[in-house]
């Protein structure tokens, strides 16, 4: 059964109430009933329109954490081929918050980095949330300086509520790992292309994003903090998390006229979770787009073109 958010209770309505009809219709139904099937699901997608047509920024974080919005994985199935994953930060261990490798996109080579979720409560556990550890940075610093060794360009997909906080992590180096991730992203003389799918946390986003080109879903949302860590430090109560999601910008309509996002990747009607064949197929479109607006351009060009892009934020903002 689908997952509905809480804002999504009249879409939900109608649309069990078109499966009453059609579970009557599999046992004989009449041609009125079929007539009011098809009333129902263009009722349907109105309301579904008029709601992500003017979600605010808190619906839109609640939509980016949806349960079922496609992960890194199904990216990793509907865009690349050939893939070699490799593991290991040749330091301490393996963190499978962070998943990498080399592949194939629309037939050329490049190197993949992506944060992954998972989708069951097993898959879930196994990737730690999406939340790295420092052996995730270190790796993924390691495959972006060997891909950096071949010319190959590095594609990132970002979606981790942040870096994971434990002591352990602390103890081995959290902080330290994320900035010579970010140090290997600026330092890249390959192209790199980030694309934010669901959450970009903080510094364990900025960490595998500080790319050419800052891709971002329709309904993804990219922040400093959580709106809940947001609230409870602003006024000491996470309960006014939607009031921090407004006051952050943290959408991709806010952060694209920022200039700290390059491009919207728009979304199926009612998120990428809706329909996430069409989402991973438009997120691929706005990939390939990317990368060929970097094509020609040489090493010293490229770390150019990204210091002058990140050194530029905040520019002329009162």
């Amino acid at each position: 059964m689908r997952a509905y958010l809480d804002f999504e209770k009249p879409v939900a309505e109608l649309e069990a109430k078109i499966e009453e009809l059609r579970a009557i219709m599999e046992g004989g139904g009449s041609v009125e009933i079929r007539d009011e099937v098809g009333k129902l699901e263009g009722k349907a997608q109105a309301a579904l329109a008029d709601l992500y047509g003017a979600l605010s920024p808190w619906q839109k974080t609640m939509v980016a954490r949806h349960p079922e919005r496609p992960r890194f994985v199904d990216y990793c199935r509907g865009l690349l081929t050939e893939f070699t994953p490799l593991a290991g930060d040749r330091k301490f261990a393996e963190d499978e918050a962070i998943i990498g490798g080399f592949a194939r996109f629309r037939g050329e080579p490049v190197c993949v980095i992506g944060q992954e979720k998972g989708h069951s409560t097993e898959t879930r556990l196994r990737h730690n949330f999406g939340m790295a550890r420092p052996e995730g940075y270190r790796k993924a610093a390691r495959l972006m300086e060997l891909a950096d060794r071949f010319g190959l360009p590095v594609l990132s997909f970002v979606d981790t509520a942040g870096a994971y906080p434990g002591i352990d992590a602390e103890e081995r180096g959290q902080a330290e790992a994320i900035a010579r991730s970010t140090e290997a992203c600026l330092a890249l003389g390959a192209p790199n292309v980030a694309l934010v799918i669901g959450e970009g946390g903080s510094g364990g986003a900025i960490a595998i994003a500080a790319a050419n080109r800052v891709l971002m879903l329709e309904h993804a949302v990219y922040s400093v903090i959580s709106p809940e860590g947001a609230a409870s430090i602003l006024w000491r109560d996470p309960t006014r998390a939607q009031d921090a999601a407004t006051a952050m910008k943290i959408t991709a309509q806010d952060l694209h006229r920022f200039g700290i996002i390059d491009t919207i990747v728009r979304e199926p009607a009612g998120g990428a979770h809706r329909d996430r064949e069409a989402a991973v197929q438009s997120a691929g479109d706005a990939i390939g787009e990317a990368l060929a607006s970097l094509a020609g351009l040489d090493p010293d060009a490229l770390r150019d073109q990204r210091a002058e892009k990140f050194a530029a934020i905040g520019r002329g903002l009162s």
